[in-house]
């Protein structure tokens, strides 16, 4: 944060401090309160003059977010972006200048239908996520001209002495002058779980972690308890926000593995046909057989039929399918080719807090002087209740805990000195208060079914100063002193008979678990006592601890099992405690063996170091902003495609360094859904299972669909080679090869959109994204596949001509073969199971499609207007239709023997 070291100000006008030199390497944690008013030039008591706010706002601007937007220009233009559209354009541009205009519409249809398709999936992802300036804005407390005024975030000046109080959000990044009771939750920052006590005096160390500054509080975090006076030392792009949103826009975004895949397939298509196009220009120039205008519509329609044009339409139809079924599952995604990277990730890495956890403190042992128990139920939930946890002294009986006194009395103590709230709103618990106080209410709920009423004398708030607090109340005919807080010191205020070694046993065990020990005790007191004096206390029951973690989402320990089924690594990244995080890693079963590292150790390491340690470890605690982009950074250089899934603002640079990032709906902050690529609008981690198992099924269809329209469009091309080549006459014409990839892009080759997902498809691991779209059965497949389809129509439209029927008929006749050549290749290609089997008929649309490819057909051959346009004519069921069915069998017979071979192969593989 650039002005923890100096304020550049001259202005003096509101400071009535003496002035104390300060040094420029002085952080502002260090400074005293009199320092502090000198360097930025405020009053401690009066604040700010307005005209002296008026020039600051002036000079620094208003304390809010700008955001970067993609204008809708560039975003549509964004869609041309493909080495395939290129080639098309070309084609369209070169058909336009020959005054073959039909044809140059056709290709610039096709082109703008995909720029279409491709500009409204993005535009609907991106409207539902556009709301970043938000950040900032609420009220606070500020004062001015000696005057408490109330204003909006957006309003506050470096200098401000702003209010806060429990409830408030914190608007900007503040020094505190005054902490009373204060604690402010930053674990959107820090990741830490527990809200941080906060002090105002002045820290001598000159180098402190974010999270160890306590007597600073930064924008949007939330005060939890207490009150607080603060100086305002950074607003908007200057503040721990602003510094991480810079660091996001710094990152830059890279193409998902299937952009780079397709990419470089069309690249590669598009050379090599076009290196085949001008060779075969070249050949036919010196053969002779053409006029040169016809050799090169000739060639030019070899072009635009072997490029599979339809291949950036197709593929953004099935990611938008995708696309709509994630929305569906309440899965929001930014951008269509982000539906298929989750399906190719080998690792997910994802924050702790309010992600694999509820963020929601729970009791989960209770320990008493004779007896330990187990909590059930998760969360703020009032379900529950407790389990004897195998005390031996009771040979494993199951136990009534209210026979245990020092139970019972526990559970009063802990709503009696609970201040928490719970309120159900939007299906869910929300806590008014401390999450510790929220878990005791929570405790207190399970036992007793109902909300606690407190009864209070007197109260002693929480203090850092002596780690307890303390309520004086009227209970069973007595006055009670009740105290929670930090069982060593409630430990020291004990009797002295208390058994320590006992309780310090406990406390080992606890903590070995990851849970954090709280001890609750009591002492009779005269009935007269009305007021507590913290000094006084001392001989106190210690009637037992409680052992409180933030618990495991139910749902995450079974997906992260499904994941790791499915060959996925899951790492945990968090700001919390490694013995903290590693309980909860080994209650999620994150890893058959959990290792970790923290944030200082990978401070430790040069890159290199921790790119070749980083796939050791599947913990890292203790972590940084700076430490979560350096560790995705680390594993991406190792060849792994990786996911992030985070909610803080602490998340956001790693969000957008990794291959995908997942931000949580609910309790995400907007920096987080703005950097992230998917968002998990319910907070579900189920949802990156069900995303993965669509991501793979995209790709299946997507690939399915590149497999049919390589061989189909090649064997159109392959026509035109083979006639030019042999110096004979086309058996199609240009406008047939257009029609043909015109009815494909509106039809046959959208079938594979609505193909189910093929058993088995969480079993196997992530693919490899370094192989490619196609492996080598493929490309072999791709060859006689074309060979086979184009050979049938040279071969049935030669075999008429030499009958002596007209070119036209021939020509009709070759029409109808591609045309069902595709359609029998298309049952080939729908999965690896025989054609007949109980799957032939679960793609439903595939036949509707089939059926409304046909009908097209028909038009073509028999309406009179189409026959002018496409050098048509009426003909015979047997030419029509007869043979071209018996050559589509051929295709199918040939292509099932193939895949019987290729499933063999690839079991053996």
């Amino acid at each position: 944060m650039k002005d923890e070291t100096v304020f550049d100000s001259t202005s003096s006008e509101n400071s009535d401090s003496d002035h104390v030199p300060i040094q420029n390497s002085t952080k502002t944690w260090q400074l005293t309160s009199e320092q502090l008013a000198s360097k930025y030039q405020t009053d401690l008591e009066k604040g700010l003059t307005s005209a002296e706010v008026k020039r600051r706002l002036d000079r620094d601007g208003k304390n809010e977010l700008e955001t970067k937007k993609t204008s809708k220009f560039m975003q549509f233009i964004k869609q041309f972006n493909n080495s395939i559209i290129y080639i098309l354009a070309a084609a369209a541009i070169m058909t336009f200048l020959m005054h073959r205009y039909s044809d140059s519409i056709v290709i610039g249809l096709v082109i703008i239908a995909n720029a279409i398709i491709g500009y409204i999936q993005e535009r609907q992802a991106g409207n539902a996520l556009e709301k970043i300036r938000e950040l900032l804005v609420s009220k606070n407390f500020v004062f001015r001209d000696d005057e408490k005024l109330e204003i909006d975030a957006r309003d506050l000046a470096v200098g401000d002495l702003v209010n806060l109080e429990a409830g408030d959000a914190v608007p900007a990044d503040m020094r505190l002058i005054s902490a009373d009771n204060l604690s402010v939750q930053e674990s959107v920052l820090t990741g830490e779980t527990n809200p941080v006590e906060k002090i105002e005096e002045a820290i001598s160390d000159d180098k402190l972690p974010l999270a160890e500054r306590k007597n600073m509080v930064y924008a949007s975090t939330a005060v939890t308890k207490g009150s607080g006076l603060g100086i305002v030392v950074a607003t908007a792009g200057d503040t721990e926000i602003g510094q991480t949103q810079d660091s996001v826009e710094n990152v830059k975004e890279k193409p998902t593995p299937l952009m780079q895949n397709l990419n470089s397939l069309g690249f590669g298509l598009s050379v090599a046909i076009v290196i085949a196009a001008v060779v075969l220009f070249i050949i036919g120039y010196f053969i002779d057989t053409y006029t040169l205008p016809t050799l090169l519509i000739s060639v030019i329609t070899m072009v635009v039929g072997s490029m599979p044009e339809g291949l950036p339409a197709s593929t953004s139809v099935v990611l938008a399918m995708g696309t709509r079924k994630m929305t569906k599952r309440n899965v929001i995604v930014k951008s269509l080719p982000a539906v298929e990277t989750l399906g190719a990730v080998d690792i997910v890495n994802t924050d702790k807090t309010g992600t694999l956890t509820k963020n929601e403190m729970t009791v989960q042992k209770v320990v008493t002087p004779n007896h330990v128990f187990d909590v059930t139920g998760v969360g703020y939930d009032a379900d529950g209740g407790v389990d004897f946890a195998g005390d031996l002294k009771l040979g494993g009986q199951t136990y009534d805990w209210q026979k245990d006194e020092h139970m019972k009395k526990l559970v009063h103590i802990a709503g009696q000195t609970t201040d928490a709230q719970l309120h159900f709103e939007n299906n869910r618990w929300e806590l008014n208060g401390e999450p510790t106080d929220g878990a005791l209410t929570t405790l207190y709920r399970k036992m007793t079914g109902e909300d606690p009423e407190v009864d209070e004398i007197d109260s002693l708030p929480f203090d850092s100063a002596f780690r307890f607090s303390a309520r004086l109340a009227d209970f069973a005919g007595n006055r009670v002193l009740m105290v929670k807080g930090s069982p060593s010191t409630i430990m020291n205020l004990s009797k002295s008979d208390t058994d320590k070694d006992y309780w310090n046993d406990q406390m080992k065990n606890l903590a070995s678990d990851g849970l954090r020990v709280v001890a609750l005790a009591y002492q009779v007191v005269d009935d007269n006592l009305e007021e507590i004096d913290k000094d006084k206390i001392k001989d106190l029951n210690l009637v037992g601890l409680v052992g409180i973690i933030d618990p495991p989402r139910e749902e995450a320990r079974k997906s992260i099992h499904e994941l790791r089924m499915a060959g996925i690594k899951v790492k945990m990244i968090t700001g919390d405690h490694p013995d903290t995080a590693m309980a909860i890693a080994n209650k999620l079963d994150l890893d058959s063996v959990v290792r970790a590292i923290t944030g200082p150790e990978i401070d430790a390491m040069s890159d290199d170091e921790l790119t070749a340690k980083i796939d050791n470890y599947n913990v890292f605690a203790r972590t940084t902003p700076a430490n979560k982009l350096r560790i995705v950074r680390a594993q991406q250089a190792n060849g792994h495609v990786v996911s992030m899934t985070g909610d803080g603002v602490n998340d956001a640079p790693a969000l957008k360094q990794a291959d995908i990032g997942v931000a949580m709906g609910i309790k995400g902050t907007e920096v987080a859904k703005e950097s992230a690529n998917m968002v998990l609008a319910d907070d579900d981690f189920a949802d990156i299972v069900v995303a993965v198992r669509e991501g793979r099924h995209v790709f299946d269809n997507i690939r399915k669909t590149i497999r049919f329209l390589l061989p189909t469009s090649f064997a159109e091309g392959l026509i035109v080679v083979i006639s030019i080549l042999l110096g004979q006459d086309l058996p199609l014409y240009p406008a047939q090869l257009l029609w043909i990839n015109m009815v494909s892009a509106l039809t046959i080759q959208f079938a594979f959109i609505f193909e189910p997902p093929e058993s088995g498809i969480m079993a196997r691991g992530p693919r490899n994204v370094k192989a490619g779209l196609l492996t080598k059965l493929d490309t072999f497949e791709i060859v006689y596949v074309s060979a086979l389809i184009s050979g049938l129509g040279i071969w049935a439209f030669d075999m008429l001509t030499r009958q002596g029927l007209p070119e036209v008929i021939g020509s009709t006749m070759a029409l109808n073969i591609i045309i069902f050549g595709k359609i029998f290749y298309l049952f080939n290609l729908r999965n690896n199971y025989p054609v007949i089997s109980k799957y032939f008929f679960q793609n439903k649309m595939a036949f509707y499609i089939i059926g409304i490819l046909i009908l097209l057909q028909m038009g073509i051959i028999y309406l009179p207007f189409m026959q002018d346009i496409f050098h048509t004519t009426n003909i015979n069921f047997w030419y029509g239709w007869g043979i071209p069915i018996i050559a589509g069998f051929i295709v199918l017979i040939v292509t099932e023997i193939g895949k019987f071979i290729r499933v063999r192969v690839l079991r053996k593989a």
